[in-house]
């Protein structure tokens, strides 16, 4: 197993590999992140982790990045090159954003699912939209 040095590491970012993110082609959206990290010579700054499942399979393909907090929905691998402009700008693919961090927890954007409550003890979809 290898590990990395991160000490230039200013992002971190958590492409969704679950059931159905990748049936939606999160391998091909981790191939193309990647792919323009690399071309952009950008390996020591922005990090890339595949996860499984992240909760937000509505959303599919999620994107979570970090230190920022942003969950992206909906993504590509045609949205590699402005997401990884993103990142280096400092601006928000607000057309993909899913949920934001506000300091007090994590914001669904308008329009978005808001999901399931993870207090229940029985699962129940909430089909209410914001």
């Amino acid at each position: 197993m290898a590990t990395w040095v991160l000490r230039e590491t200013t992002h971190h970012v958590f492409i969704c590999n679950g059931g159905s993110c990748t049936k939606a082609g999160a391998e091909q959206l981790v191939q193309a992140v990647r792919k323009e990290i690399g071309e952009r010579g950008l390996d020591g700054r922005i990090h890339t982790s595949r996860t499984l499942c992240n909760g937000r399979c509505q959303d599919k393909c999620v994107l979570i990045s970090y230190p920022e907090g942003y969950w992206y929905k909906e993504m590509t691998s045609e949205d590699a090159p402005p997401f990884v402009e993103s990142l280096l700008t400092g601006e928000i693919m607000e057309e993909k954003l899913s949920l934001s961090f506000d300091g007090s927890g994590f914001q669904p954007t308008e329009g978005t699912f808001v999901g399931i409550d993870k207090q229940r003890e029985t699962v129940e979809k909430v089909s209410k939209k914001l």
